[in-house]
């Protein structure tokens, strides 16, 4: 009876569900635990709201990490280059560009000069606010919304609503030394967008050299051709103020009574973007904007 007992075709075989593994003990190094948190999450059906919406959130905390470590770490790069676009710019409207040409070696023949607006003084070094005024590294876009370093504009025809007090001009000389143009950043509002640019006067401080923006969204085929190299050579030559020292310099359709020596053809089908430059140029080659310092030029001060 005994030898029957123990017969191995009528012995019970336990099987691994029959007598299961202690799942107080440790799983073996490497081995996923088949009732964690892990494997219970990844048995969930893929049609489950509440699995969707974990992998979802997922994806997008570790698609946010990727793009906030390349915005870092891309960051000084993106400055190098809006410095060179800058740069370049300026180059362009002084009518210095060429392609091929080393712009960091072309640029240093300008001398950078911070610009007190309302005297129309440069005030380079000077402290403001705690804040040396260096025109290597002042930014004119970050002070017209510093509160201490901008002030609000009651008449804004250029639609900006605060100007700046101090800002970054460029001084061409000849290889003599003489005064050659001076170079003015200026920006107002559009029909879409701010357009952001420069404008180049001679050495008289009233005779324009060229006007060229840098930044804007207007209408491609409509505002976007402010852009366009046959309407900016429309400013070569055009002077900012009549024979009794009047603002005259005009944007439209008709030459003004001033003459066509200050006019300077509205772009077709953009009514409202050319009203836009005309509105920031004559606000910035104003009283309000440049004029005391071109005073000065005119004066031979500078």
């Amino acid at each position: 009876m005994a030898d029957q007992d123990k017969n191995p075709d009528t012995e019970a075989q336990f099987t691994p569900e029959m007598n299961p593994p202690d799942r107080n003990l440790p799983a073996p190094e490497g081995e996923i635990v088949q009732g964690g948190f892990l494997r219970r999450f990844l048995d969930i059906p893929a049609d489950n709201t509440v699995k969707t919406v974990v992998v979802a959130l997922g994806l997008c905390l570790v698609a946010s990490m990727v793009v906030s470590a390349a915005a870092v770490s891309l960051r000084p790069l993106q400055e190098r280059n809006a410095a060179l676009d800058k740069q370049v710019n300026i180059l362009q409207v002084a009518g210095l560009y060429e392609v091929g040409v080393d712009v960091a070696e072309a640029f240093t023949a300008f001398e950078p000069h911070i610009v007190e607006l309302a005297t129309g003084q440069i005030v380079d070094g000077t402290e403001v606010e705690g804040q040396v005024l260096d025109p290597l590294t002042f930014d004119d876009r970050a002070a017209a919304s510093d509160l201490t370093l901008s002030t609000p504009l009651e008449d804004d025809p250029a639609s900006i609503r605060r100007q700046a007090n101090y800002v970054t001009v460029y001084v061409l000389r000849d290889a003599e030394g003489a005064l050659d143009r001076v170079i003015l950043p200026v920006y107002g509002y559009g029909l879409w967008s701010t357009l952001y640019g420069f404008i180049a006067v001679e050495e008289d401080a009233n005779t324009i050299y060229g006007l060229q923006f840098y930044e804007h969204a207007e209408t491609p085929g409509l505002g976007a051709e402010v852009d366009n190299p046959r309407w900016r050579a429309l400013w070569r030559g055009r002077e900012i103020r009549d024979d009794e020292g009047d603002l005259a310099i005009t944007v439209s359709k008709t030459v003004p009574p001033a003459g066509p020596e200050h006019h300077v053809d509205a772009l077709s089908g953009a009514t409202l973007t050319s009203r836009g430059v005309d509105n920031l140029v004559r606000f910035w080659l104003g009283e309000s904007g440049f004029e005391p310092f071109l005073a000065r030029v005119r004066a031979g001060e500078i």
